[in-house]
């Protein structure tokens, strides 16, 4: 009789410690997803992302903000998810932004030529 509850001592053990590696591992995975959408979140805003691409900004913002919600719940599938997605947005809203940067400097670019073209007319006439 002891044996078998000797037994069966170890094996709980091996199971409480497989579940509690097994919760820490998901945890972990989804803790630095959170961290690494807060800091693309961060960048896209700081490229102008709210200002150039605020459908994506507003999205990834909503994501990111479920995403912590999701943690705080213990929910950490449902927050990797939203992490993932929310850097997703985040990029895009990034690129979109210094697109729009890029356009509105050859925009610029393109204005001041012009005006020098002019003003070169005018001097050899």
């Amino acid at each position: 009789m002891k044996r078998i509850s000797k037994k069966w001592s170890v094996a709980l053990c091996g199971a409480v410690m497989l579940t509690s590696a097994a919760c820490s591992s998901l945890k972990t995975p989804a803790t630095a997803d959170v961290a690494v959408s807060k800091e693309a979140v961060g960048n896209a805003a700081d490229a102008g992302g709210a200002q150039f691409a605020p459908v994506e900004m507003n999205a990834a913002r909503d994501e990111l903000a479920g995403a912590n919600k999701a943690m705080a719940e213990k929910h950490y599938k449902v927050a990797e998810d939203l992490s993932s997605k929310a850097q997703a947005d985040a990029k895009l809203a990034q690129a979109k932004a210094n697109s729009a940067k890029a356009q509105n400097e050859a925009n610029a670019l393109q204005e001041d030529i012009r005006v020098l073209r002019v003003e070169l007319d005018r001097a050899n006439q």
